[in-house]
């Protein structure tokens, strides 16, 4: 999956992430992706700098019920 953002300290926290090998929780546009972050690029192409981050999503995460011994 790859994320575009124009915000810098996403874009490094991204960064750190990538060369430490954690997993790092990414928010554009109001989505939250977790995942490994593979690649982080600058494109320069426009007149607003972006970064294109390219993650590998872990898969999402089940709720499971909780039952207290009480209960059961």
């Amino acid at each position: 999956m790859t994320l575009e953002t124009t915000d810098l300290k996403e874009a490094r926290r991204s960064r750190i992430a990538q060369f430490s090998g954690r997993s790092a929780t990414l928010t554009v546009g109001g989505t939250s992706v977790t995942g490994l972050v593979r690649a982080v690029r600058e494109d320069k192409s426009g007149e607003v700098p972006r970064w294109l981050v390219t993650v590998i999503a872990d898969p999402p995460r089940v709720a499971s019920a909780r039952i207290s011994r009480a209960q059961a």
